[in-house]
């Protein structure tokens, strides 16, 4: 009886946006599941009824993250193209708009550098990266774009992105506030490709 009153007390999704600030504000090697309990008012033992350790935790934040990254490209893709901006140009910069507007979420996914926690990101990079890979193939592919370039392009957008991406957010700039720069960068990257 008092394991159903925490976990419907305590849920999963305010176990991980807590401990998701936490390890932004404070890195992950500083944080202990009894620092995320005290700071959600429970006791650390609680946590254990989700999750069984702090890199179970951790994945779980990046998994998730990583799910919603996806949607927004998912989302990105279908939309039409309108005034001008082709549907990988929505794509480009929806990746954008998600990085700098989740500055913290994005380093964490995509800047890491601590070996352990590398290990939990790799796998969902990848998955991130194929389902990039195969949108923006299939649009080259819509416009006949040659094999070699299909081949190479999607890597060199990718990286493209995340070069822009990291370059602002040491800056710590809004998506608003370079915009502008955003869109004349992917407008360079896509006008050889549609």
């Amino acid at each position: 009886m008092a394991r159903r009153a925490v976990e419907q007390e305590l849920s999963r999704e305010r176990i991980l946006e807590a401990a998701r600030h936490l390890f932004i504000t404070k890195g992950y090697r500083a944080i202990s599941m009894r620092s995320i309990g005290q700071h959600l008012g429970y006791s650390h033992g609680s946590l254990y009824y989700h999750f069984k350790e702090k890199a179970e935790l951790f994945y779980a934040i990046v998994v998730e993250d990583f799910n919603h990254l996806r949607q927004l490209l998912l989302q990105a893709m279908v939309r039409p193209e309108t005034d001008g901006v082709s549907r990988v140009e929505h794509i480009l910069m929806e990746f954008i708009r998600f990085g700098l507007e989740n500055p913290y979420q994005y380093e964490i996914m995509f800047m890491i550098r601590d070996e352990e926690l590398l290990s939990y990101c790799r796998t969902e990079q990848g998955r991130c990266f194929e389902l990039f890979r195969s949108i923006i193939v299939q649009y080259m592919k819509e416009e006949d774009c040659s094999e070699e370039d299909i081949e190479h392009v999607p890597r060199t957008l990718f990286l493209a992105m995340h070069g822009f991406i990291s370059y602002y957010i040491q800056d710590r700039l809004t998506f608003a506030e370079i915009e502008s720069s955003a869109q004349s960068h992917v407008k360079v990257l896509c006008r050889n490709i549609g």
